[in-house]
């Protein structure tokens, strides 16, 4: 194992001298629970440079947001924070909280998960600006106005003299970070702490503010400290890696000696449970899908050697053809869900008119099909999700279930009840779909009981064989949800979707809110569920890497219409459709070398598409 410290590797250091910009030194964090010091963090030792990114990688619980939230003083009464840790030479702990304040926000800036929760929703994007400005420096709300409109221009908001007029809520996701971040720089601070700044967002989006940090490192020469799980996302940005597990900093190293060599067991895991995009569940027959897609558009790659290129091609074309003899065997069986123009409409609430989300969308799934449908937010993968299981009326075509029409049913009729019943749902968030006044067997068991299909010793007994299905123990049947992690939380919900063996199930982004870890084993798990009871399921996720191992068929959605659908090969190897291939190149790969090839790929696409 390696020290428990981060050597310098090469670094831009700050100014002329030879001082790190942040410089941490055994920190340990602990919180006080039941009377008892429980420690969050242990001996931690690193150190960031102006103009260079450290990412902090590690699992839900190993300390990584606590630390860093430590260094500001920002962590609840509960806790005790000891150690050293210095800004420029001048120690934060201990720092009286008039001082500590007017560090943060000028000297110090964060960027939170979640911009929502972070931005003020009662003021609008200006105004917040301007208080900071106004907060840290002694300048008229003319200059400070004039200052936030130059950092909405910095951030690249498409509009900003708009988006300072505009309230958090009138923002998408990715213009909410942008506009977080145009707010956290707005003081010019020396070192930035972004905590996992883009799990929130979708793929392209992610690309994008990826993009914008890299861009603003550049220009500011900030040090900054990256918070996060995504292993693409620190083979993007980060320059120096920290691997966090129980605490503790097991190994650190630079993104390539981390990436290619890693030595300690816990980090070799932790890469090995990331899905690549391109392998298919498959890591000796991975594909490069940057190549792929280079040669899907006929982009030359500076960083791709020809010969190579010529014997992927021949790989990906072996690999569509024998898709394409699964996909003739898959058609032959039964047909368990069919959309035929569709078009789905959220009805008009009060002044609000109907939208129409989704519109002439063709889709089919068989029996035992795994059907991946992705897009982007707000492209209607989980409106459909929501239709297939009789929860959003269609407003025109036909939508059919087990062979039943369900387009026309009203939502209380019994046919439609029958229907439901042959229908399982898996929920993204396995928190607010568990009732957390009931214990975990009741919630398996309810929805047999309701449907008078078992009841007394057969009830108890049909429970204890879904939690040895899901590979949860039997006593785990007494215990309630937050006694769980999230990962058997998700385990109990598909044990409950699973109770009344349905022949199709809809799983909508079930293992986006995981670890990669936890990830892996719930993806194999369902893996062996779906081949063991042969029920035909759509999945609805944006995460193509997700869906390469799982799905037979893959359907892409934006705006509301399918722009492209095939087997896995046909769309993942070779995909035609400008939208399918701008989204794959977006995907951050845990590999530095490829990433910036995949860098490369996408900037050419998007020139490609502003020239036409």
């Amino acid at each position: 194992m390696r020290q428990n410290t981060i050597e310098t590797h090469g670094t831009a250091t700050n100014g002329g001298g030879n001082q790190p910009v942040l410089e941490v030194n055994n920190l340990s964090v602990d919180f006080g629970v039941d009377k008892e010091w429980v420690p969050a963090a242990i001996d931690l030792t690193y150190h960031v440079n102006a103009g260079e990114v450290l990412a902090i990688v590690g699992e839900s619980g190993s300390g990584k947001s606590a630390s860093s939230m430590a260094l500001l003083g920002l962590l609840p009464s509960n806790s005790r924070v000891t150690g050293e840790v210095k800004l420029n030479g001048n120690s934060l702990l201990g720092m009286n909280p008039a001082n500590l304040r007017a560090v943060r926000g000028n000297d110090v800036a964060v960027i939170f998960q979640e911009p929502m929760t972070a931005l003020n929703p009662v003021y609008t994007i200006g105004a917040q600006i301007v208080e900071t400005l106004r907060l840290h420096n002694p300048i008229s709300p003319s200059q400070a106005e004039k200052r936030a409109l130059e950092m909405l221009e910095l951030v690249e908001l498409p509009d900003p003299a708009k988006a300072f007029k505009s309230y958090p809520h009138q923002l998408s996701g990715g213009q909410r970070q942008r506009a977080m971040i145009a707010q956290s720089l707005s003081c010019d601070p020396k070192l930035l702490i972004a905590d996992e700044p883009t799990t929130a967002l979708d793929v392209t989006v992610q690309a994008e503010i990826l993009d914008l940090m890299r861009n603003l490192r550049t220009k500011l020469n900030s040090a900054i400290v990256l918070i996060t799980h995504d292993m693409g996302v620190v083979a993007d940005l980060s320059d120096r890696i920290a691997v966090m597990r129980h605490g503790r900093i097991v190994e650190t190293g630079t993104a390539e000696e981390i990436f290619n060599a890693p030595k300690h067991p816990y980090t070799q895991a932790l890469l090995a449970a990331v899905p690549k995009l391109g392998s298919g569940g498959d890591e000796d027959a991975a594909v490069d899908i940057s190549a792929s897609v280079a040669a899907a558009t006929s982009i030359e790659l500076d960083v791709v050697d020809q010969a190579e290129l010529e014997i992927r091609e021949r790989e990906v074309l072996a690999g569509i053809e024998a898709a394409r003899a699964r996909q003739a065997e898959m058609d032959a069986r039964p047909v368990v869900l069919q959309l035929t123009n569709v078009a789905i409409e959220y009805p008009k609430q009060g002044r609000v008119p109907a939208f129409r989300a989704v519109e002439g969308a063709n889709l089919t799934v068989h029996q035992g099909q795994v059907v991946g449908l992705v897009g982007e937010s707000g492209s209607g993968k989980t409106t459909i999700g929501r239709a297939a299981v009789g929860l959003l009326p269609v407003a025109e075509g036909s939508l059919v279930v087990n062979g039943k029409d369900i387009s026309n049913l009203k939502p209380t009729s019994k046919e439609l009840y029958e229907v439901r019943r042959q229908i399982g749902m898996v929920f993204q968030d396995p928190s607010s779909s568990l009732n957390p006044r009931l214990p975990i067997g009741e919630s398996i068991g309810e929805p047999m009981y309701l449907a008078g299909v078992a009841k007394g010793a057969a009830l108890q007994k049909r429970i204890e064989t879904l939690l040895d299905q899901v590979e949860l123990p039997r006593n785990y049947r007494n215990r309630y949800p937050h006694e769980l992690s999230g990962g058997q939380k998700q385990r109990v919900g598909i044990a409950r979707a699973l109770s009344l063996e349905p022949k199709l199930m809809v799983a909508d982004e079930p293992t986006s809110a995981l670890d990669v870890s936890v990830q892996a084993k719930v993806l194999d798990l369902f893996q062996d569920l779906q081949r063991e009871m042969g029920f035909a399921c759509l999945f609805v996720t944006h995460d193509l890497a997700v869906i390469d191992v799982l799905a037979d068929h893959i359907v892409v959605m934006r705006h509301g219409q399918i722009v492209e659908q095939g087997t896995r090969d046909e769309i993942l190897r070779r995909p035609k459709d400008l939208y399918t291939q701008r989204l794959m190149a977006a995907v951050p790969v845990p590999n530095p070398a490829e990433q910036r090839e995949r860098r490369e790929l996408r900037a050419k696409l998007l020139a490609d598409a502003e020239a036409s």
